[in-house]
Parts: C-alpha cells; structure tokens; sequence
C-alpha cells in the first residue's frame, strides 16, 4: 500500500508527496516523487527562489525535479555511471573526474607554477602553497594548516584517537588515507603507476616524488650551501650536516647518528653480526 502526505509551502500551494515502500535500492518504482495538487502552479514558484520539491526521506528541498533525483540516489545507493573498470558513480560529472585517471588528461592548471589537476578542487587545494596560508589553526597548541582535512588529521595527536584498524594485522591509525595506504602492504597493490618507466607504487606521493628522477626537477634547496634535493625529506637530512644533529640512538650501545638509514646499517652491521 502507499502512503501519502501532504505538505503547503509558504504560498499555500499543496504539494502530495508518494512514497513507495520497497526496498529504496531498488529502480525508480522506489524512488520519491513530488506532485502538485493544484493547476495553478507555474515556473515563476521556481524563479522566486522556493524550493518546492521535498525529499520525502531527509525533508531537503530542490528548486526542480532533477536535483531532486540525483539527491535520491544518496538513499537508494543508486550509481548508474559505470567505468569500464567496474567502478560506478552516483554522478556524471564524478565519472568523467575519475576517467581521467585512465586517460592522464588533467586540464585544470595552476597559473603560478603551471602543475595540472584532473579535478578542479584539487587545483584550488594546491593554490594554497604560493598564497602560503594556513587558516586553519589547532587549539590545543596554536599549529596552524593548510586543509581543514590537516587540521583535522592533526587533532588525534593531542586526543590518541587511532579510530580505523586493519583488519588484517590489528594496527590502528589516525587518518582513513593512512590505513588505505598501509593496507596496500598486505595486499601488495601498487596502484600508482608511472608513465614514463612503468613502475608502479602504493601510493600517490612516493609516485609524485619518482616523477622527479625523470624531470629532474629539484625544488628543495638548502639555505646554507645551496645544494637541491627533489624530496623534502633528502633536505631535512642533509641540513643535519650543518647542524650537526643527530637524532638517532642505537638502543643497544647508545651511539648516535644524523640518519635513520646509519642506524639501521649500524644495528644490522655491529649487533645483529654479535648476536
């Protein structure tokens, strides 16, 4: 049987929401739609700004019966634009984002450094780095951010919430990303795969890194001898050769040293040898 409701919006035209009430994945039979009682209804409702098509789920309304359709599918689970890789989307515009991963088109470019985007969020998250501004600030001790999605990141260091566990080892982490990416460990996916030389990595930032043996590309440069490094890290590291810093210890000898890739040599070498 259906159900019916009856809703008036601020003009007094009446509106009857149906309902069907088979399961909501199911195709547009389960779908909600909206219909007008009275004749005397024209598009200038639409033009006023009222929003006169009700979710009959959430209450969210549409200016027209299309928006109204695409919101549904978030209830029905509903993703009729399918990849031909299997993946499927509630919307076009998120399937042509994705294809863009197959064909490499990025056609969103940045105008200050010239890098290229498949999406255009991505392009706007990027312009962040010449503005240099962080807006987004810790309470806990001041550390400002980029993303709202750092900021976020960042917070479960002061609480200790590590909410996402593997669930083939039992290790918990802060971030959904930093499971994903550790899973990959397990699973030995590599689904970042470089385009000039074919090799493949489990994640976009180690690929991102890689591209730079192929440019050339050297965007890190020390402020005391001027020597450049494609990775941030490689600096940081090399930096320590001025400072002289040392920030690992040997738990076995006590003995120090400016890389974590010394250390492991060294217990490798020294106490593994001994033991």
């Amino acid at each position: 049987m259906e159900t019916q409701d009856t809703i008036q919006d601020s003009s007094g035209v009446e509106l009857l929401t149906r309902k069907q009430p088979s399961d909501l994945s199911s195709e547009a039979s389960s779908h909600e739609r909206c219909y007008e009682k009275s004749n005397s209804f024209t598009s200038s409702s639409t033009d006023s700004g009222r929003k006169i098509y009700p979710c009959a789920e959430c209450g969210k309304g549409f200016h027209n019966s299309a928006n109204l359709s695409r919101h549904l599918r978030i209830h029905t689970g509903l993703k009729p634009f399918s990849c031909e890789c299997g993946k499927s989307f509630t919307h076009k515009s998120m399937l042509d984002a994705h294809q863009r991963i197959h064909t490499g088109e990025k056609p969103f470019t940045c105008s200050e450094c010239g890098r290229c985007f498949t999406q255009k969020s991505h392009l706007i998250k990027h312009q962040v780095i010449h503005t240099g501004e962080k807006p987004f600030l810790c309470s806990e001790c001041g550390k400002c951010f980029m993303q709202k999605s750092d900021l976020l990141k960042h917070q479960k260091v002061h609480t200790g919430e590590k909410p996402f566990p593997c669930s083939q080892c039992g290790r918990r982490f802060a971030g959904k990303l930093d499971l994903v990416n550790h899973q990959r460990m397990h699973t030995g996916e590599k689904p970042f795969p470089c385009f000039e030389c074919g090799k493949c990595f489990t994640q976009k930032s180690i690929l991102v890194n890689h591209i730079k043996i192929h440019t050339g590309e050297r965007p890190h440069q020390c402020p005391d001898c001027g020597k450049c490094f494609a990775q941030k890290s490689k600096l940081l590291g090399h930096q320590r050769t001025h400072t002289g810093e040392k920030p690992y210890s040997c738990s076995d000898c006590g003995k120090i040293f400016g890389h974590k890739s010394s250390l492991v040599k060294h217990h490798q070498r020294v106490h593994t040898a001994t033991s």
